[in-house]
């Protein structure tokens, strides 16, 4: 054989010998199912669960605890929920430098790190004295640990979804993505469970003097299960293909800017429309259907207990519309199930007003407010389910971990960061209506970006 035909013969033979090894890479070494579901669902449950704990407390008791509403209870709320943004600036910082290190070292050990990062902010928030003790000081504490925590909840999200994608069977990978996805409505509904039990059973006292706390040192328990599963599961195949490879690279995030600039903006606005639908189902409708038009409410005429319970029930709605839109993510594909639901939520942001308009329902109709809620959450588990393959599958595996949580974090500031302050003032001076319009512009932006992109079900993972 002559070396030209020898030459030849290699090239034909190099795909077949890549494909081999590939597939030996995914087999040697690979975690359970098992623990790719509790290592990817454990961090987003928590983070989901951080951020439903502290805009809770913001709201209801830190302008009490820590900004001695005494003389003006009114900017001593709003430095409060001042404090609930801080955490959102300080996610992209956490993307650059969680997402550093999960596309040069690994995602292993990034997510332990980030775990635990977020932990120990989340779990000082709850030992923290309030102002009566240590006055100006006890508010920069609590800025502080919020910003740390911010820095954690940066890195989760993406190495999480890494870990359940990367693992995945590629018939599978959307699946496999609902995994972290799911942490959403978990946490929502055990930080829900935690405050209506503790104000079931304590009074307005209680609260402020230690009740407000549990759920922050509650959050322990579960990053000590997280940190466990963490360090006992193994590297993604992925990643250890590119190591072997030497294609890790030393600055993903020049890298990405560089290379994949596109798809940090087409990622930024398929998420931050699941963001801007979740704040306005969760948080702004709340205080809408609670509060009286003095208040700057809609005069709906729930108690704050009835609508959280009834926000409790349509979360499962959620969680289920996730997996179901996953699955058949892995069947058409992502970019038509991502179509379909922006199209419905456009309609969606047009009708949603007359369900929660006093005019039209009335007083304390529980079934326009639940078929709102339970409409509000499909569509956000359709629109949400998928982002957690997608997102991954815009960017190759060298930089993925940075160029999928930069995307993700950046899509919290412009899609959840001030959500429930502008909704309020739109409400307030517009109406109802000006909150589906606004809801609408960010539907028509997810649509915009998706059909930018090219689908993503078969691309090689291993790239």
């Amino acid at each position: 054989m002559t070396a030209v035909e020898t030459e030849t013969e290699a090239g034909r033979r190099a795909p077949a010998l890549a494909g081999e090894r590939a597939h030996a890479l995914r087999r040697a070494g690979k975690s359970s199912v098992g623990t790719i579901i509790a290592a990817s669902m454990v961090g987003t449950t928590i983070e989901f669960y951080d951020f439903y704990a502290y805009g809770t407390a913001a709201a209801n008791y830190f302008p009490r605890v820590f900004f001695s509403d005494a003389t003006n209870p009114t900017v001593a709320l709003l430095l409060s929920l001042v404090t609930f943004a801080v955490a959102f600036l300080a996610r992209p910082v956490g993307s650059l430098i969680f997402g550093h290190f999960g596309d040069s070292i690994g995602r292993k050990a990034t997510l332990v790190v980030s775990l635990m990062t977020m932990g120990v902010a989340t779990f000082l928030i709850g030992c923290l004295p309030g102002y009566d003790m240590w006055g100006v000081w006890a508010v920069l504490a609590l800025c502080v640990c919020r910003f740390v925590q911010g820095i954690g909840l940066g890195g989760e999200w993406s190495g999480a979804a890494l870990v359940a994608t990367e693992n995945a069977p590629a018939n599978k990978r959307a699946l496999y993505g609902s995994f972290p996805e799911l942490g959403a409505p978990i946490g929502f509904f055990l930080c829900n469970g935690t405050y209506v039990l503790l104000e079931l059973f304590n009074d307005d006292a209680a609260m402020l003097a230690w009740g407000w706390r549990v759920p922050f040192l509650l959050s322990s328990l579960l990053v000590v299960v997280g940190l466990l599963v963490r360090v006992h599961m193994e590297e993604t195949p992925a990643f250890r293909a590119a190591k072997q490879d030497q294609r890790v690279v030393k600055a993903p995030a020049l890298e990405v800017f560089r290379t994949s600039w596109r798809q940090v903006l087409q990622a930024t606005f398929l998420v931050a429309v699941t963001y801007t639908l979740f704040y306005t189902l969760a948080t702004w409708s709340l205080a809408w259907a609670t509060k009286s038009d003095a208040q700057g409410g809609g005069g709906l005429g729930f108690s704050t207990k009835e609508y959280m319970t009834m926000l409790m029930v349509s979360v499962c709605v959620f969680a289920l519309f996730i997996v179901l839109s996953c699955v058949f993510a892995d069947r058409i594909g992502r970019r038509r199930v991502i179509i379909g639901s922006s199209v419905a939520l456009l309609a969606f942001a047009a009708l949603f007003p007359l369900l929660m308009n006093r005019a039209v329902v009335g007083v304390h109709n529980t079934a326009a407010a639940m078929l709102f809620l339970c409409l509000g959450f499909a569509l956000m588990g359709i629109a949400f389910g998928p982002i957690g393959a997608l997102l991954p599958e815009l960017f190759s595996v060298n930089v993925r971990y940075t160029g999928s949580g930069i995307g993700y974090n950046i899509a919290a500031i412009v899609g959840a960061a001030f959500v429930p302050s502008v909704a309020t003032w739109l409400s307030s001076h517009w109406g109802v209506g000006s909150v589906g319009l606004y809801l609408g512009v960010m539907a028509l932006c997810c649509l915009v970006a998706i059909l930018t992109c090219r689908e993503t079900k078969n691309v090689d993972y291993m790239q």
